[in-house]
């Protein structure tokens, strides 16, 4: 844990008490701060009486004492109206931070030079994340992974000579963040997301920016710039000179910078590294991911080589095009992350002869944008809630089974895939373009199951064929 020193001696009001939430009452309390808390929630107050936590209704009491509202990132702070939390803040003229504000300064008190490398967009952050931290343990270094993904920032390790903090970013966290720099800064790309909580694409996209607004001399911003609102930002950082900028496309060859082109990386137009075999990182999607990682892990002063060597043992994360088992010319894909018909494109994008499983609770849309990925489908297996609009979506274009559960559908599937000839490889994909709630409590669940079933049949027809 990074105790949260800022605050010492004084109160301290957080609303929210989550995980992030408790994460940071203990934070705070073991930097010497008092601390009043409140949820909505009854049973999350519950928990967190059982906790120890001193709660009070935010809303009800006196706020001439309290020194800072703490603001878990799921509780609405501009949109699309404040939190009434956030209102009696504003009313008192308190500051409205979150737990990465807390970790920065915490963090910067202790080891000013410690490098923290901070990745955000709307896309691929994950992954990114996860491979940065798996790079940076590779090189030698010691990787403190979290924000958005795993741990919260406040329960990381203290700093050390060799830490390197990873912090993924979600919009509400920058948003909560106003004096949080990043050594390292990653902007992937910005595509309409959480406008509910942002008001307007530009409102989002000017949140992300932030990420770099306080960097300066010897820092790095790395910046997709594939989509025109991180073009944009990335042309305004280039106008500044405040810190070194380095865009990434995929796709196009830029004379500065770094670029993918079929699978190629190449640096000011020069190929220095080839992404087009790695199986844990395969797509147009993930080559963005690696060509930013490469990028950090250069301003971290990895050498190319040694940054190359860790992206070929990368494990890669579970759920999100996850290579759950590989036999007899059929690979077995988990994407169950992909809740909705953009983030399934980038599985489809990657492969073909693909034996889909779709289906859950229904975006707006369906699938209707997925249709030119239709070719690449040997057949689809439909599950859940939307399979009967699926369907009419596939009807003359793509064969189809209605399988109502996914046990059945990764049984069908299987079946057909392996059953196929030819040497090409063939390819069951879980990639459902929908959200699990009609069937599953969550994708993590729905993936898991897909990874249990065929496991479980690959194990009985090795049994049955030794």
């Amino acid at each position: 844990m990074i105790p949260a020193t800022s605050f010492n001696n004084r109160l301290v009001a957080v609303f929210g008490l989550g995980k992030s939430g408790l994460s940071t009452v203990r934070a705070l309390e073991a930097g010497g701060a008092r601390v009043v808390a409140w949820d909505d929630g009854e049973a999350r107050r519950a928990e967190a009486a059982a906790a120890g936590v001193t709660l009070e209704d935010l809303t009800t009491r006196d706020w001439s004492d309290i020194a800072a509202l703490i603001l878990s990132p799921g509780v609405p702070l501009t949109h699309p109206v404040p939190h009434p939390s956030v209102v009696c803040a504003h009313k008192a003229g308190v500051e409205v931070i979150g737990d990465v504000e807390l970790f920065h300064r915490a963090v910067r008190a202790l080891a000013p030079d410690v490098k923290i490398v901070g990745i955000t967009g709307t896309n691929g952050k994950s992954t990114t994340t996860a491979l940065i931290g798996h790079m940076v343990t590779a090189c030698g270094d010691n990787a403190q992974v979290g924000g958005n993904i795993g741990k919260p920032v406040l329960e990381l390790d203290l700093p050390t000579a060799s830490t390197v903090y990873v912090v993924e970013l979600s919009s509400y966290q920058i948003d909560l963040a106003p004096g949080f720099t990043p050594a390292i800064g990653i902007l992937l790309n910005v595509t309409p997301d959480h406008i509910d909580r942002h008001g307007t694409i530009e409102n989002y996209a000017a949140i992300k920016a932030r990420l770099f607004a306080h960097q300066g001399k010897g820092d790095t911003a790395i910046v997709g710039v594939d989509d025109a609102y991180t073009s944009a930002i990335c042309a305004k950082l280039e106008a500044g000179r405040a810190q070194t900028v380095i865009s990434v496309s995929v796709g196009r060859s830029l004379p500065r910078g770094l670029s993918v082109i079929n699978g190629k990386l190449q640096s000011d137009g020069v190929v220095v590294g080839d992404f087009s075999g790695l199986r844990t990182l395969a797509g147009a999607h993930n080559w963005q991911n690696a060509a930013v990682a490469f990028a950090a892990g250069r301003a971290l002063g990895y050498s190319a080589d040694a940054i190359l060597k860790s992206f070929a043992t990368f494990p890669g994360l579970a759920h999100r095009m996850e290579i759950v088992a590989e036999e007899a010319g059929v690979r077995y894909v988990n994407d169950s992350k992909a809740t909705n018909a953009d983030a399934a494109s980038k599985a489809l994008a990657t492969y073909n002869n693909i034996y889909w499983i779709i289906g859950g609770k229904s975006k707006e849309g369906g699938i209707e944008s997925l249709a030119e990925y239709f070719p690449r489908l040997a057949r689809a297996y439909l599950i859940g809630a939307a399979a009967d609009e699926f369907a009419a979506t596939l009807e003359g274009k793509v064969g189809y089974v209605q399988c109502g559960t996914l046990d059945r559908a990764v049984e069908v599937a299987m079946h057909d895939a392996q059953a196929a000839s030819g040497d090409a490889l063939r390819v069951v994909l879980l990639s459902p373009a929908c959200a699990s709630f009609d069937q599953f409590p969550n994708f993590e669940v729905r993936g898991e199951m897909f990874r249990e079933a065929v496991l479980k049949r690959l194990s009985v027809k090795g049994r049955a064929s030794a």
